[in-house]
């Protein structure tokens, strides 16, 4: 602590460094107090009891005489606003002159101790005097027609228990207690607080601003918090709002350190940062300095009423270990209190010794040799607005409102009252006909009415309205200093979405925080990922999967991916769904561009082919196994290169079907061609043998017949196949990434294999019957070329039956194009490059004359 300098001060200084030894100070050897009755009073027609509790739970037992113990309690300064709250009300309908005609309303106003054996003695002492013989009055003068406790539940519980037994009317100010509802057990309660029908919503609403999904409960083990946690819990289940902890605490676990130290380390060790903390304004004390003691780092408490809790240590640092965040009712500012509190002073109030004490305390009003008040040594202009904030409020808090209107529904309630009254009242006899307190009971179930701030009194608990909530954040400041900021409001009537309003850059957070906390067990997955949950954990703990081919998350936390239309497809970081783009084997692509330059090139070449054996047809190797057959055989080749190209561009109805029928039928051309010159082959050795049928079906040309016979076959086939199922034009949009693959349907697959099934047939029957062929003795005999020749065709054929069926998109067209110029190939160099070579390269053996005469030296060199 730094030295206290001498130096003088303005007033409200002194006054600040009077006030640090309030909550060590008595008033030990005070007499002048003594002879004041303990009570505030003002005189009045119709009385108004209250039962508050103005000094603080402990007592100074330094002093062991009982009899001044009651001398020695710590006062409370904030709550004496209640005081100010009834006598202001009281005034102004005093000063009405549309309300109780002839009448006034005055208060007598007491201590209550809380949880002692002494609080039933004020209550007795109001109603019965001091006598000691029940049910017996000697106040018959100054009766009391209501009385008014709070803001405790269990005080208010108490006396309740009382006045019930004398239908006496009772309102509690303090929040409203489910528990007091009981009309059974409290017929003449009424509970003036509005309902927290919304506090639940409200306090979900603040945790999805602040996007907080992994939430701590604390409450206090007593009638109301197990209900209200239900309800909570259920709001926080609809906005998949996870419960890290719930700890519910009685009075007896705050004193037993097992308990205590588990409440600490369930608290500390868990990775949710925000704490809801609920109950009423006793438990909450109790609660609070738990969490004083405990020492909690970096959580945010979420509170639903304010506390008052003045004894604060003079360490206390800048900033805060804890965020509070709390829910208090809403209600219009009072016009006129703030001026009425300024101007308050004990002599205007002489028979009210909790002013009298608290200006005693405040403001230095005694000498060096005395504790009684000496007026003169008071400053003339002291006022309440000297008070600090922390020590006293001007504003009118929302348990001082509940009183404003409380005293305002009594007035009304007897304005309603005496307006039944049918005989004219005198001077004489107005005492005697003033109203009873039962009396009271029959108007106050109906009434209704807004008071000077325009609000709606209702004091039927069924009919009241849903009540707005102001969020107040506590800035801390050192030598246990604070201040109520109002950041934030909640309005249940307001459109959803626009219920809750915040101000975030005026929130305090915890010390070293620059930023708004999060509190959640997981990371939030980013777009791409969706949310996987952990087994055996709350559903706000999940690990981040990334989303599947083809399917995208394009929000944070999502539970699925979605998958993407079939005309679209996921970005590479799968958050959102792009157009595919078209495509096809199209000619200026690389691998269309191969098969284009294999196509012509292979065409061109066959074409040559043709135009030597032009050249060169009268020689023998030309002239060998009919050279008719082999022109046939060189331009169906030609047709069966150029059909590929049908294949390439972009597809359309036309190619589609002329891509299958061209193919089935030049094919079928070839292969029966190769069929005729094989067969063609066998004869010319057959023809050789005794009989005339071999003789006349070579020289009559019967193999020639073999071709239109097979190819009109397959012209039937393709016929079938076009009118059942023709080929059409088919998009695939999942072969390949990003794009739409425009290409030909087959239409039907039975009749594309028949096709296919038929060409493999021929392909066989050629194969078979050229190997059968293959060692027969000539010159010419070409039955080896034409069995290789059927050898390779078959292999490209059986090999692109599996090879098909696996590819996808363009590599299929490409597999089946590649087909096509493979086995053209194999018939183009298996049958006629050989013969090429002999032409070419080897002229003297083009002829029969130059071969026999090659053969007959190669002989007489051997003899």
């Amino acid at each position: 602590m730094a030295a206290v300098t001498t130096v003088t001060l303005p007033p409200q200084r002194q006054l600040l460094t009077s006030l640090e030894a309030v909550a060590d100070r008595s008033l030990a050897g005070t007499t002048c107090f003594s002879t004041m009755k303990h009570r505030a009073h003002m005189d009045g027609d119709v009385m108004i009891a209250g039962f508050f509790p103005l000094y603080t739970l402990g007592i100074d037992h330094s002093n062991i005489h009982s009899a001044r113990q009651e001398e020695n309690k710590i006062f409370m300064f904030k709550n004496y606003q209640f005081v100010l709250a009834l006598a202001f009300a009281i005034e102004e309908i005093n000063n009405n002159p549309d309300l109780l005609h002839n009448f006034t309303l005055g208060f007598n106003i007491y201590d209550v101790q809380f949880r002692t054996w002494t609080m039933f003695k004020n209550p007795f002492t109001c109603l019965f005097g001091k006598y000691k013989i029940p049910n017996y009055s000697c106040m018959r003068d100054r009766k009391s027609i209501a009385v008014l406790t709070g803001p405790s539940r269990i005080t208010s519980d108490q006396i309740g228990t009382l006045m019930g037994l004398y239908r006496f009317p009772q309102f509690t100010f303090g929040l409203f207690d489910h528990a007091l509802s009981d009309h059974k057990k409290f017929p003449t309660l009424y509970q003036m607080a509005p309902k927290d029908t919304s506090l639940a919503i409200a306090m979900v609403s603040l945790l999805l601003h602040f996007s907080w999904s992994w939430v701590g409960l604390l409450t206090s083990q007593d009638e109301t918090g197990p209900s209200f946690l239900a309800e909570l819990k259920e709001e926080m289940a609809k906005n998949k709002i996870c419960v890290a902890y719930e700890l519910m605490i009685s009075t007896q676990d705050m004193s037993n350190v097992f308990r205590f130290m588990s409440v600490h380390n369930e608290i500390n060790l868990s990775s949710a940062r925000v704490l809801i903390i609920y109950g009423d304004n006793d438990t909450l004390i109790a609660l609070m300095v738990l969490i004083e003691q405990i020492f909690i780092h970096g959580k945010i408490c979420i509170v639903n009423s304010q506390w008052y809790f003045t004894l604060k240590k003079k360490y206390f640092i800048l900033g805060s270990l804890y965020v509070p965040l709390i829910f208090t009712h809403h209600h219009a500012e009072v016009s006129g209190f703030t001026d009425f509190v300024k101007v308050v002073k004990p002599s205007k109030y002489p028979e009210d010794i909790f002013l009298a004490r608290l200006w005693f305390l405040s403001f230095n009003c005694s000498d060096s040799e005395s504790d009684c008040v000496t007026w003169d040594h008071c400053s003339h202009d002291a006022s309440l607005d000297w008070l600090p904030g922390h020590i006293f409020e001007m504003t009118m808090s929302g348990d001082s409102y509940n009183i404003y209107h409380t005293v305002y529904a009594v007035a009304q309630t007897l304005h309603e009252m005496l307006l039944h009254q049918t005989e004219v009242q005198t001077m004489g006899n107005r005492k005697e006909k003033l109203p009873s307190p039962e009396q009271l009971h029959m108007f106050l179930k109906s009434i209704q009415f807004y008071n000077s701030t325009r609000d709606q009194v209702i004091s039927d608990e069924k009919r009241k309205l849903e009540p707005e909530y102001d969020i107040v954040n506590i800035w801390n400041f050192p030598e246990g200093l604070e201040l109520a900021v109002r950041i934030g409001k909640f309005s249940p009537s307001a459109p959803h979405g626009n219920q809750l309003s915040l101000s975030e850059d005026m929130v305090e957070w915890a010390i070293e925080t620059t930023m708004t906390p999060q509190s959640v067990c997981s990371e939030s997955c980013s777009p791409g990922f969706r949310k996987s949950p952990q087994e055996g954990k709350a559903a706000c703990c999940f690990d981040c999967t990334p989303c599947p081919q083809n399917e995208i998350a394009n929000g944070t936390d999502m539970e699925q991916c979605v998958k993407c239309p079939d005309l679209q497809y996921a970005n590479t970081h799968r958050t959102q769904c792009l157009l595919k783009t078209a495509s096809f084997l199209a000619f200026g692509d690389p691998l269309g561009m191969a098969l284009d330059c294999m196509a012509l090139f292979f065409t061109l070449l066959t074409a040559a082919v043709l135009g030597m054996f032009l050249k060169y047809q009268d020689t023998a190797i030309v002239k060998a196994n009919n050279r008719v057959l082999s022109y046939i055989l060189l331009i169906s080749l030609i047709f069966c290169f150029l059909c590929s190209l049908l294949f390439l561009g972009h597809p359309n109805t036309v190619t589609c079907i002329l891509q299958e029928i061209t193919f089935g039928v030049v094919f079928t051309v070839a292969v029966s061609t190769v069929l005729a010159k094989t067969v063609t082959v066998v004869l010319a050795f057959k023809a050789t043998s005794p009989g005339r049928r071999m003789r006349w079906l070579l020289i009559s040309g019967a193999p020639n017949f073999i071709i239109p016979i097979c190819t009109l076959i397959q012209v039937t086939l393709c016929g079938f196949w076009l009118g059942s199922s023709p080929p059409f034009v088919d998009t695939d949009a999942h072969s390949e990434h990003g794009h739409i693959i425009i290409l030909c349907n087959k239409g039907s697959l039975t009749a594309f294999y028949c096709v296919l099934g038929y060409l493999g047939s021929l392909a066989l029957a050629s194969f078979t019957v050229a190997f059968l062929a293959r060692n027969l003795p000539d010159t010419f005999n070409e039955a080896k070329f034409l069995t290789f020749s059927m050898l390779v065709f078959c292999s490209v054929w059986l090999t692109f039956l599996p090879v098909y069926h696996s590819a996808k998109g363009k590599v299929m067209v490409a597999v089946e194009v590649f087909s096509i110029l493979a086995s053209s190939a194999g018939l183009l160099g298996c049958i006629f490059v050989p013969k090429c070579y002999i032409i070419l390269l080897m002229p003297n053996r083009k002829s029969l004359h130059g071969f026999r005469d090659k053969r007959h030296s190669s002989r007489n060199s051997h003899s």
